[in-house]
């Protein structure tokens, strides 16, 4: 098949499950400084539309031949970032976007990645994630980057994953605390591998439970453990384990490179590098509330809240409002809100998180109308991805709001 033309600054939607081709697809095109959109391929037709429209993609791919008609023997240093899209607090999808880098920049960021965790031609990264999520990709493009190779086990399962610890004998793994819990439960029943290949196990995307954390810590090879803090739109710190011991439920301090603050009311600023800026794509109103300052003391936010301590330890003290993190995957209550509230029997519609045993927060909505629990599973069904849905639905005569209109989701659990 004849590779289709695409020109610099392109950009190239995937929605197909992750695979080596998947991988060497998005190689490809950022060596060409063509721009991947990687997005969940379970995502239903109208949340398609609803991202992909501001979006303007050149190409959609959704399935093999379609990966192979983006690819290229190309290789070589991406000269962007993929574009991966945020929700944020608004509920309306956004492309994050770094534009075509200078080489220098291009270099100073595969720099960045391999320095910081030590990518090297003998690594084999073992993939718990979807590709489509930022932190998987960024640690499978720069393991092959360095010349090592992934390994691809398929959607997560337990057991999977440590029969290919035994049979692969990886030595990096990306994970969330979800995965973490579940591995730990089914070697509670059948025996825990051999785990000394491991040189490096990081962890983000949600708290991480202190027994869950303490656990880890035991399991692998002492100094292989690290959590991170950060967000589609760049990261903030990087935390060894035993740094955790010695100060309990910090996530680390800024990654080299980056300088970070906090206002008055703990919102949370990051400076960093210019290869590592951004801009949320043509939405130039939204770019400018994320940044602040000039030159190189240009900072951004995404609203989080934290405080640092006098050796510049972050501690989060809430993600951005209202948001829930489930299994590891952020999900914007407001996003949800906008796709019930066009059933006909919803009248009004709140989505919020409750704290669950194995997914860190599972989703919940409250809704006021006629609309029956098997009404509304079958709706979202329909045009919500599966993190998205609803676990428990709860029904209101009206929801608690302030003189505002503002909802008190801190009521609705």
């Amino acid at each position: 098949m004849r590779p289709l033309p695409l020109r610099e600054g392109d950009r190239v939607a995937l929605l197909v499950p992750p695979t080596t081709a998947y991988l060497d697809a998005v190689l490809s095109l950022l060596a060409r400084g063509i721009v991947p959109i990687p997005l969940d391929p379970r995502l239903t037709g109208p949340e398609r539309d609803r991202i992909l429209t501001p979006l303007d993609p050149t190409v959609v791919v959704t399935d093999a031949a379609g990966l192979a008609a983006v690819t290229t023997p190309d290789r070589g240093v991406p000269r962007a970032r993929p574009m991966h899209c945020t929700s944020g607090t608004t509920g309306t999808p956004k492309g994050v976007w770094s534009g075509l880098l200078p080489p220098a920049q291009a270099e100073a960021l595969v720099a960045e990645e391999r320095d910081l965790w030590g990518f090297r031609a003998d690594d084999v990264n073992l993939v718990l994630s979807p590709l489509y999520h930022s932190a998987p990709l960024r640690f499978a493009m720069g393991t092959v980057l360095a010349g090592g190779r992934v390994v691809l086990p398929g959607t997560f399962d337990p057991a999977r994953v440590t029969e290919a610890i035994g049979r692969e004998r990886p030595t990096t793994m990306f994970c969330v605390p979800t995965h973490l819990q579940r591995l730990f439960a089914h070697w509670d029943e059948v025996g825990v591998p051999d785990l000394s290949c491991f040189r490096l196990v990081a962890h983000a995307g949600a708290p991480c439970p202190v027994d869950v954390k303490r656990r880890l810590l035991a399991e692998f090879p002492a100094g292989s453990t690290w959590e991170f803090y950060g967000s589609t739109e760049g990261q903030f710190t990087a935390c060894r384990s035993e740094e955790w011991l010695e100060r309990p439920g910090t996530v680390g301090r800024a990654r080299p490179g980056r300088t970070l603050s906090t206002d008055a009311d703990g919102t949370i600023w990051c400076v960093v590098p210019p290869h590592a800026r951004f801009t949320y794509f043509r939405e130039p109103g939204l770019t400018a509330d994320a940044w602040r300052g000039t030159g190189e003391d240009r900072a951004f936010t995404v609203g989080d809240l934290g405080r640092l301590d006098g050796d510049g330890y972050l501690y989060l003290d809430g993600r951005r409002e209202d948001l829930v993190i489930s299994g590891g995957v952020n999900v914007y209550p407001l996003e949800v809100e906008l796709v019930l509230a066009e059933h006909p029997g919803v009248t009004d519609v709140a989505v919020y998180g409750v704290e669950d045993p194995d997914w860190g927060q599972r989703v919940c909505a409250a809704v006021v109308g006629s609309a029956t629990t098997a009404d509304l599973t079958a709706y979202a069904r329909e045009r919500l991805a599966p993190p998205k849905r609803p676990k428990t639905w709860v029904f209101l005569d009206e929801l608690p709001r302030t003189l505002t209109g503002k909802v008190l989701r801190d009521r609705l659990p």
